[in-house]
């Protein structure tokens, strides 16, 4: 069974705040969980030393044993300097899909007819 360190929620409504826990990959999000290892509260500033807490024991054991970190927690480890998180780079999702690239086509090929409309009348 895989073990992941992940965000479980807490919090209130529109204020919150995570627990970093080792779950089994199975559990849901904000349930049963093997052990808590480090708070995150996003509601700080970046700089703030008590946005990211981890417990560095137990988060040298987890990884040592194979757990796997979510995307998220990744970042925060990187940040903390015990695991390093390669760059991603997809310049793919920056683009519009399929049907705004029609829409997008269909109002340039509109503008060029009322352009070329605008053209012939003043000749």
């Amino acid at each position: 069974m895989s073990v992941k360190i992940r965000l479980s929620r807490g919090g209130a409504k529109k204020r919150p705040y995570y627990y970093v826990v080792v779950a089994h990959g199975t559990s849901p999000r904000d349930g049963r969980y093997i052990e808590q290892i480090g708070t995150f509260d996003p509601m700080l500033k970046k700089d703030d030393p008590n946005r990211v807490k981890l417990v560095e024991d137990r988060v040298k054991h987890w990884l040592g044993v194979g757990a796997q970190p979510t995307d998220r927690v990744l970042r925060l480890l990187d940040a903390n300097g015990f695991a390093k998180r390669d760059a991603r780079n997809n310049p793919e999702k920056a683009k519009p899909k399929k049907k705004a690239q029609e829409r997008a086509a269909a109002a340039a090929e509109k503008a060029a007819k009322a352009a070329e409309g605008a053209q012939g009348e003043q000749a």
